[in-house]
């Protein structure tokens, strides 16, 4: 399995930006797909938003109302747009294949990408 995650860069606070991230050597369409944060210090990643295979979403309390994450099962690819960027924000961004099961989104083990780094300036 390979998930490569790409978009990411420098941007101002209040700035925007998008991040890709095609997936190879899964069945995309039966995962649900997450995006993860991991800030500065290598702290563990954190869980930012999730979509299952049904579409449904959801998003962490920091993020919600600002970032929005889509998937095309055509592409094998999901998305993340990112607006009003703040610099708590800045941070490698890793997209997961999972499972999403009573209330709770699973990562699979082994299914977390490289990432893309974003950094936010004040």
């Amino acid at each position: 399995v390979q998930l490569q995650a790409s978009g990411g860069g420098l941007v101002q606070a209040g700035g925007s930006l998008r991040l890709s991230c095609v997936a190879s050597g899964l069945v995309f369409s039966e995962n649900d797909m997450a995006w993860y944060r991991q800030a500065p210090g290598n702290h563990l990643p954190e869980l930012i938003a999730y979509i299952t295979t049904g579409g449904a979403t959801n998003y962490a309390d920091a993020v919600k109302g600002r970032f929005t994450i889509s998937r095309d099962n055509t592409k094998n690819m999901i998305y993340l747009h990112m607006n009003s960027l703040k610099p708590e924000d800045t941070g490698n961004y890793l997209c997961n294949a999972g499972l999403y099961r009573e209330s709770h989104y699973y990562p699979k083990a082994g299914y977390m990408g490289q990432g893309t780094q974003v950094t936010v300036s004040s």
